[in-house]
């Protein structure tokens, strides 16, 4: 799609599945590297460090970058981390933030555990790939971003149905169903158990045709989460959904600036 989006395939995979940490980041990061992913400090130096630990706790290593765009000077991966021959397995999400010569100078990640069995039966990355209607990303990200500001951060779900499909909606969060129905059971059950799920702050929205994905601070069930949230998009309503969350640790665990 463009040399961004493939300087940052290269990095995660010279770097994670290949083990070449040192001369991954050498030749694919700028001036600087910014890093939010907090056990991981800042600049070439950092990732060096890391993922020289990483390598060696995980000489095992199966990387497959399921869906990648580019939007402008930011790049999307959406990626599953097969360690050790199955003991570990993870699913990524990742922006990076680009410079004028398509080099990585800020990073952003969220990571969970995959799990077997979902309430909808469908994977945490399964799903289409390819991104389709490229004329409308614009239009497309608009979408996106009316939902997460109106319903999720504003709380308006009346109007859940001015930007998500009633025919078809497509869940890859573990813990809900598929559908408007699937939606509005885990909200319920959210509320019955005395907790709530609200958007704080939406940092990034970045889309290629169908795809957009935003990432953004909430609160859940009381707990401050960092979540990247990627959506697919049809006919200007939402109809699928995949995300990667996971909760933010007090600030004096972290080595760098935070998760945003």
């Amino acid at each position: 799609m463009g040399q961004r989006l493939d300087n940052a395939k290269a990095l995660y995979m010279e770097a994670i599945q290949d083990g070449h940490a040192e001369e991954a980041i050498g030749k694919y990061s700028g001036s600087r590297y910014t890093q939010h992913s907090t056990p991981v400090r800042d600049g070439q130096e950092g990732f060096i460090e890391f993922f020289a630990d990483f390598k060696k706790r995980n000489p095992i290593r199966d990387i497959e970058i399921v869906r990648a765009f580019e939007d402008g000077r930011y790049v999307f991966l959406h990626v599953v981390q097969n360690l050790n021959n199955g003991e570990f397995k993870y699913v990524t999400a990742d922006i990076f933030d680009t410079d004028d010569d398509a080099k990585m100078i800020e990073h952003w990640d969220m990571i969970d555990e995959m799990v077997d069995e979902t309430v909808s039966g469908h994977s945490q990355v399964d799903g289409p790939t390819e991104p389709t209607d490229l004329d409308k990303t614009e239009r497309n990200k608009v979408v996106v971003s009316g939902f997460l500001n109106d319903v999720l951060k504003g709380g308006d779900y009346d109007k859940l149905t001015d930007f998500i499909s009633t025919e078809t909606y497509i869940q890859h969060n573990p813990l809900i169903g598929d559908g408007l129905d699937g939606l509005a059971a885990y909200v319920t059950q959210l509320g019955e158990d005395g907790k709530s799920m609200v958007y704080e702050e939406i940092h990034n929205v970045i889309g290629c045709g169908n795809f957009v994905a935003a990432m953004s601070k909430m609160t859940l069930g009381g707990v401050d989460m960092a979540v990247i949230d990627l959506f697919r998009v049809d006919a200007g309503r939402i109809v699928e959904h995949w995300d990667v969350m996971e909760a933010i640790t007090p600030e004096e665990t972290w080595v760098n600036s935070g998760k945003f």
